[in-house]
């Protein structure tokens, strides 16, 4: 039976670091960043983008799960909603596969921490802190296995989630 990992978390929380981490701990595993399905310049996010990044990554996440190389699938993206992870769900052919939905999570500190380190290195946007900073407390309230990454290094959140 095949593996999804489906992990979500605040931007900044160290979701694309700990799946690269967790990519090389699986055997024939594939591994899809949802916000690679819209990179853009300039990022606009509206109902038709929102609608086609969606529409990319359940095309992307069915095609790999219908591929028969891979039996590891992840996937991560900011999933801050619990209607994001139940639309995509509903239209994932997920009868063959075990699926593992994790949302990271993350003191407000550590989070200002990691941000910020990314604002220095011109990475990110300084807005973008309190913007993360405004969204980790729903992560709570999600339906998903809680990761807090905090004290932890990426390798050890991704060896984490790879003993699930």
């Amino acid at each position: 039976m095949k593996k999804l990992y489906m992990i979500g978390g605040t931007m900044g929380v160290g979701k694309t670091a700990v799946c690269q981490l967790l990519k090389k701990q699986l055997n024939h595993c594939v591994f899809l960043d949802g916000d690679w399905c819209w990179d853009m310049h300039p990022f606009e996010v509206n109902e038709e983008t929102k609608q086609m990044v969606l529409a990319n990554i359940k095309f992307l996440l069915n095609s790999f799960i219908q591929c028969s190389v891979y039996e590891n699938i992840i996937f991560c993206w900011v999933m801050h909603e619990q209607s994001i992870i139940d639309e995509l769900l509903s239209a994932i052919e997920t009868a063959n596969c075990e699926v593992k939905v994790i949302s990271l999570i993350c003191r407000e500190e550590s989070l200002r921490e990691r941000l910020q380190k990314d604002v220095d290195q011109g990475i990110r946007e300084p807005e973008i802190i309190q913007r993360s900073i405004q969204r980790l407390d729903g992560y709570k309230t999600l339906n998903t296995i809680k990761l807090d990454v905090s004290d932890i290094s990426a390798s050890m959140a991704a060896k984490q989630i790879a003993s699930l």
